[in-house]
């Protein structure tokens, strides 16, 4: 049973299931106690975008998915919500490595040709996590 777990959260199409799914599993394998983290990587807009946007469009987003993930995370014991800025794989894995983390429950699509060329952010954390890794299907 793990203590300290984290649950990387994409939010998208069929992403309630997937929210779901990940939240399930990583309640069977918490310990009593357990700290669950859903956590939301929010990606840097390219700057040729920005200029298209509402001045305040990253604030509002931000506020959005916090309220999204502190809904998930109050009807599970020791759920808490976090919304981190950075690229999706490297962050996931830099916060487990900076946090006592020891299980990553993270859901996977089946991979395409893009997928198989640059990786997907599962990938990534299966390969260099320093923590056990659930991959959901």
């Amino acid at each position: 049973m793990y203590k300290n777990i984290l649950v990387p959260v994409a939010f998208g199409e069929n992403s309630d299931d997937r929210i779901r799914a990940a939240t399930a599993v990583a309640q069977k394998l918490a310990a009593e106690g357990a700290r669950i983290t859903f956590m939301h990587v929010l990606e840097q807009v390219p700057g040729y975008v920005t200029n298209y946007l509402p001045a305040d469009y990253s604030a509002q987003a931000r506020l959005a998915i916090e309220g999204e993930l502190n809904d998930i995370a109050s009807v599970v014991p020791g759920g808490v919500g976090l919304v981190v800025s950075g690229h999706s794989g490297r962050t996931i894995l830099d916060w487990a490595a900076d946090n006592p983390v020891d299980l990553i429950v993270i859901a996977s699509h089946r991979p395409g040709m893009q997928d198989l060329l640059l990786g997907s952010t599962a990938a990534q954390v299966v390969r260099h996590a320093h923590c056990a890794v659930h991959v959901l299907r």
